[in-house]
């Protein structure tokens, strides 16, 4: 019989997981502030936090005065992309003394859907002697990770204006005049031994909640198990991607053979392809007989170098006709300037002309890359969260 309670409310898979002795946390991103839904025993006497002081609270209680927002930006962008990070971060106990440790965060899938239901975050105490300090290390190591796991996942872009973007830009600047000045803790670097101890437990966390969703009736999977309708992307950034009404495809450069993850509808009416027909497939198909190879490798050469291109290339719709195509390829960087998508926008060329607004072929083109690298960065940079 199927339950109605969540995975982590059955008490008999609370039971299992306090048998574990690893220090981790489990959240729950469905639930307005990504909060604590789960910590384990090793967790607590680790910080020193009873667990009703833990419980339904955002993570950023764990913060200190050698929080780096370098490195808080860095997990944020993994919840938002729904990924795996390890990291080397400073923490800090409930008496406020501060400590390094591995921290190694994983999604958890529900089966059925492929959506993310929670995410594990395993924690592991760093006995090394600290390595030497410099500003080499302030980006990735000086940091603590609640505010982005617990405090910023799933919030919904408001708009894709000049005033978010101006205020995207204007935190990129603060983040290294917020962190001039603090005296923090020397880094240190886990060693293999407690990343293999890292990788084991959530091993063995995926394991306990494996085994125990068969009993929900909700199985989960440590691994996206399908790919839904909505697609590879969250519907926070999938909502705000709807709203620009250019023909274009954002391509996962990071996912093997690069596949698309979003399409638009306009992309649909002009290729007669709908979503679920494009999501997980590699560009090539909109290709055929008579497309231009040395074109083709074009597109492969500025997708290798990370260049943005423009090319004119013969393309196929579903019924098989042919059109020219006004192609252009641009990288999509997130908020700390790392590659997260390649945007590909199309363009008939019988509408190779002015729109209604005005705008050349070119500008709309241009236009169709500002709007979704807006939504990227701000999606990666958001304060806050809630589930759409």
């Amino acid at each position: 019989m199927e339950s109605k309670l969540g995975l982590i409310e059955q008490s008999w898979v609370r039971e299992a997981l306090d048998e574990l002795p690893d220090n981790f946390t489990i959240t729950d991103p469905s639930i307005s502030g990504h909060p604590i839904v789960f910590a384990s025993v090793g967790f607590l006497k680790m910080s020193g936090y009873q667990r009703n002081e833990v419980i339904g609270k955002n993570g950023r209680i764990f913060q200190g005065p050698g929080t780096n927002r370098l490195s808080v930006m860095e997990i944020r962008e993994a919840v938002r992309e729904e990924r795996s990070v390890q990291l080397n971060l400073l923490n800090y106990r409930k008496d406020g003394t501060p400590f390094w440790m591995l921290f190694h965060m994983v999604p958890v899938f529900g089966k059925d859907d492929g959506r993310v239901i929670h995410f594990v975050a395993v924690q592991v105490p760093i006995s090394r002697k600290p390595r030497r300090s410099g500003s080499e290390f302030c980006g990735r190591n000086g940091v603590e990770f609640c505010e982005i796991v617990f405090g910023s996942c799933r919030r919904e872009v408001c708009s894709d204006s000049a005033v978010e973007l101006s205020r995207v830009l204007a935190l990129d600047s603060e983040l290294e005049s917020d962190n001039r000045g603090l005296e923090i803790e020397e880094p240190h670097e886990a060693s293999d031994m407690e990343k293999r101890r890292a990788a084991t437990a959530v091993n063995n966390i995926l394991s306990v909640l494996t085994h125990y969703s068969e009993l929900t009736g909700k199985l989960v999977c440590g691994k996206r198990c399908c790919v839904s309708g909505m697609g590879l992307l969250g519907s926070s950034i999938t909502s705000s991607l709807g709203r620009i009404k250019q023909s274009f495809l954002l391509i996962d450069p990071h996912l093997p053979d690069m596949p698309i993850v979003y399409s638009s509808d306009a992309f649909s009416k002009l290729t007669g392809y709908a979503r679920h027909e494009v999501l997980g497939r590699n560009c090539r198909f909109l290709s055929g007989a008579d497309t231009d190879p040395s074109t083709v490798f074009k597109i492969k050469k500025s997708l290798q170098t990370e260049q943005a291109c423009t090319v004119r290339i013969l393309s196929y719709r579903k019924d098989e006709t042919s059109f020219w195509n006004l192609l252009h390829i641009s990288p999509i960087r997130n908020a700390s300037g790392k590659i997260a998508y390649f945007i590909a926008v199309q363009l008939e060329e019988s509408c190779n002309n002015q729109d209604e607004q005005g705008l050349r072929p070119d500008m709309r083109q241009l236009s169709a890359v500002g709007a979704v690298k807006v939504a990227v960065r701000t999606m990666s940079m958001g304060a806050g969260s809630s589930k759409s």
